[in-house]
Parts: C-alpha cells; sequence; structure tokens
C-alpha cells in the first residue's frame, strides 16, 4: 500500500470517527467516502501492477 493511500484511509477514518462522535452525519459519510476512494484507488494501481508483471512474464517466455 502506498503512504499516500495509507494516509488517505487514515484521514477517512478520522473524519468519520469525529463525525459519529460529533452527530455530524454529513461529516461522518464524508469520512467513508474518503475510506472508499482510498481503497479503490488502491486496487486500480495493484491491478495495473499485476497487467505489467504478466506482460512482462510474456515477453521473457518469448525471449528464451
Amino acid at each position: 500500500m502506498s503512504d499516500d493511500k495509507a494516509m488517505d484511509k487514515l484521514k477517512g477514518k478520522a473524519k468519520e470517527a469525529t463525525g459519529k462522535l460529533t452527530g455530524d452525519r454529513r461529516k461522518e459519510a464524508e469520512g467513508k467516502t474518503d475510506q472508499t476512494k482510498a481503497r479503490a484507488e488502491e486496487a486500480l494501481g495493484g491491478a495495473g501492477e499485476r497487467a505489467k508483471g504478466v506482460k512482462d512474464s510474456l515477453t521473457d517466455k518469448d525471449k528464451h
């Protein structure tokens, strides 16, 4: 996990917790949204890395 995504998740959790403590449902929802966005970006980045790995492994096989 990248440091940026980890920080985004942490900020989202803090925002969600603050919203719960203060009864601010909008802030709580924003926190959940921030966490979901960070997870989605993380998953997309991981998919790109896996695709690159597959491409690299296929091109390596062709060279032998």
